[in-house]
């Protein structure tokens, strides 16, 4: 129960720093996890006897246990409180994360992501919330951007520790490591995590206008809503499809790459930092749709450049195309609370479970045209969503008026 009188912690309290650190190790423990597979997906592979697009399903299944997940763990935690439902997720998660590598077969390793990806779905979906009831509002954004950068270590995390690892001892050993450190950071949080105060249990009714069917059908009717979904799924699809099969292309006779070497690739993720923030500050000037449009051609023009026959320039690619994802993501995302009327909590779930379901639907479907014709079908195929991504947001989308 909440607190009476409570207000949350304030800015250089103990409680605050508390929730930061214990915010961080679990978006560090959650998406080490999550994309610890993508950073040694042609080991897995080469060990399993499969192709690429199959392989690849080793993270559109943890992906897609995510997407699914993501609702009903908003719910549980309605009635259980945020801390207690990231705990067990959290748990839940690293058991399973520590288990999959042992599996006995590839059939065994996609349902072990699946479950794997469905527990980890408990942070994401909550860990905002918990933000919001526990510290003080007007450094939440503050505290907001440390768990966000926390996930983004986490996953930069995942795949360069996987890599050399597995490339050294092979990709169980990789994957295990990266599970081991998710498992410290998992007790990090739960040993660091002030117990909550500003939760209250809400009663959460499915049925009826106001109930959880009727906010999700309001925001499911706004067709601005609906194409903001569709730039989650369609860039997040093409961007795992690119990551999944970069290290495939690399790792040919055209190029020769070592899997240690193209892990080194997935620092691109830090001009992602970048461009995020510096997409929040253009679009306040020059409008949301704007940037929304010119980041979707930024990951275009990107794509296109992977395509030169150089380590160098391919690379200057991946930069740009990172950079445009990211400032695309944080623009969509940011649009989606403050574009919805009526359950905002389950505007941005939506979002999250289409931005998870791109990632898993498309991710795989990339390798399909890997598998028929090389990185030249799959980036042609990724180019095909951008542009749709694209022609949406110039079609539908309309910034507000500006208040007068």
């Amino acid at each position: 129960m909440a607190e009476r009188d409570w207000s949350g912690y304030g800015r250089g309290s103990s409680g605050y720093r508390r929730v930061l650190l214990a915010l961080l190790c679990a978006g560090v423990a959650t998406f080490a996890q999550l994309y610890s597979v993508q950073g040694v997906l042609p080991l897995l592979a080469e060990d399993m006897g499969i192709d690429a697009a199959q392989a690849s399903l080793g993270v559109s299944a943890a992906t897609l246990g995510l997407a699914v997940a993501v609702l009903p763990w908003s719910v549980v935690s309605d009635r259980w409180g945020r801390l207690r439902t990231m705990v067990v997720a959290v748990v839940a998660a690293t058991v399973l994360g520590l288990v999959m590598p042992l599996a006995p077969s590839f059939e065994a390793v996609v349902v072990l992501r699946f479950v794997e990806g469905a527990a980890l779905g408990g942070i994401p979906a909550v860990a905002m919330a918990y933000l919001a009831e526990e510290v003080d509002r007007k450094h939440a954004a503050v505290a907001a951007g440390t768990y966000v950068a926390g996930t983004s270590l986490g996953g930069l995390a995942g795949r360069i520790v996987a890599a050399p690892v597995g490339d050294a001892f092979g990709w169980r050993t990789g994957t295990i490591t990266v599970s081991v450190l998710a498992a410290l950071a998992a007790v990090a949080f739960v040993l660091i995590a002030p117990r909550q105060r500003g939760f209250v249990a809400q009663t959460v009714r499915l049925a009826g206008p106001g109930g959880l069917a009727g906010r999700l059908r309001a925001n499911l009717a706004d067709p601005g809503l609906v194409v903001l979904y569709l730039q989650g799924f369609l860039l997040m699809g093409g961007f795992v499809a690119i990551y999944n099969y970069l290290g495939f292309h690399l790792g040919g006779e055209r190029f020769g790459v070592s899997q240690t070497v193209v892990s080194l690739l997935f620092l691109a993720y830090l001009s992602g930092t970048w461009s995020s923030g510096t997409a929040g500050r253009v679009a306040v000037a020059r409008g949301r749709r704007t940037v929304l449009a010119a980041s979707g051609l930024l990951m275009l023009a990107g794509l296109l450049v992977t395509l030169v026959p150089s380590l160098p320039v391919v690379v200057g690619g991946l930069l740009l195309f990172t950079a445009g994802f990211f400032a695309a993501h944080a623009v969509a995302s940011g649009w989606v609370p403050v574009r919805s009327r009526t359950g905002k909590a389950q505007a941005s779930s939506l979002y999250t479970l289409f931005y998870y379901g791109g990632s898993s639907v498309l991710g795989w479907a990339g390798g399909v045209f890997y598998t028929g014709t090389g990185w030249t079908g799959t980036v042609g195929f990724v180019a095909g969503l951008v542009v749709v991504a694209v022609l949406l947001v110039l079609l539908v989308l309309r910034d507000p008026a500006p208040a007068r």
